[in-house]
């Protein structure tokens, strides 16, 4: 059989596409791409420069994206460990901790906020504990913002890892071992490199879901600007003060800077080898 023999097959499968199917998913696709058309519809084009160069943007744009990174180096640092964890070792109560790790994503960011109040705050379970101890107060900080962004986005660092270790071929970790290397040589110089884009995919939608937080952020931390005004809040506080050109400009700095993180850094780190 020719190449082109062998690839005619797929181009006919892949041609006939049914209408039950291409037609909600034309449907989807536009209803994910409808609000984004309005948003650029409304930018004041006009005045976009000038606003973009405004002190409030740029020093809200820079705390969104200094928090976020330093968010998703905590969850790299928690949630890698915890992922394999999870992935190999077998341990009682395993399925009550992996839905303990997603109820982040389906709590209410609000009350992940409260709650974080209440573990973390002055009077929290442990907060009380680190002020007395160490003078350590975290809500209302910029620490308490990169608390509350790691807090919402861990779940989808954890998921990714997890996936990517089940998925991962298990015998080079056995071969390392019947060489002599130790559990944490073959973790480091072989499950590590195999689960890379893994790591690599969870660590961007770790970093845009940080990005991205608004409730648990304003609970936990406040709207101060300079202190722990991100973009979000700085939408949320100019939607409010009925500057709607100002919230659209800020809206689409966010939009641009996660279609370009998520599109240059997806594709690549998410590609099948």
């Amino acid at each position: 059989m020719t190449t082109s023999e062998a690839v005619a097959p797929r181009r006919v499968a892949t041609a006939r596409i049914p209408i039950p199917l291409l037609l909600p998913a034309l449907a989807g696709l536009v209803f994910l791409v409808l609000p984004l058309a309005g948003l650029l519809w409304r930018t004041p084009w006009s005045t976009l420069p000038r606003r973009l160069a405004e002190p409030e943007v740029l020093e809200a744009l820079k705390l969104s994206l200094f928090t976020a990174s330093l968010a998703t180096v905590l969850c790299l640092l928690l949630g890698v460990p915890l992922a394999w964890l999870l992935a190999r070792v077998e341990f009682p109560g395993r399925r009550v901790v992996r839905a303990l790790i997603t109820v982040p994503l389906v709590l209410p960011p609000v009350v992940g906020g409260i709650a974080l109040l209440l573990a973390l705050g002055r009077r929290g379970l442990l907060g009380s504990w680190l002020e007395s101890a160490f003078g350590i107060t975290l809500p209302f900080t910029t620490a308490g913002v990169v608390i509350a962004e790691a807090f919402v986005a861990l779940p989808f660092l954890v998921i990714s890892v997890e996936g990517a270790l089940r998925g991962a071929d298990t015998r080079y970790e056995e071969a390392a071992a019947t060489l002599g290397a130790s559990r944490w040589v073959a973790f480091t110089h072989v499950t590590l490199p195999l689960v890379a884009p893994g790591i690599a995919a969870g660590g961007v939608l770790c970093w845009a879901r940080a990005l991205g937080e608004f409730g648990a952020t304003i609970t936990f931390a406040g709207n101060y600007p300079g202190i722990t005004q991100t973009m979000p809040l700085a939408v949320y506080q100019t939607m409010e003060s009925g500057d709607l050109d100002g919230a659209v400009v800020l809206s689409l700095i966010l939009l641009a800077v996660s279609v370009t993180i998520l599109t240059a850094l997806r594709d690549r780190w998410m590609a099948a080898p």
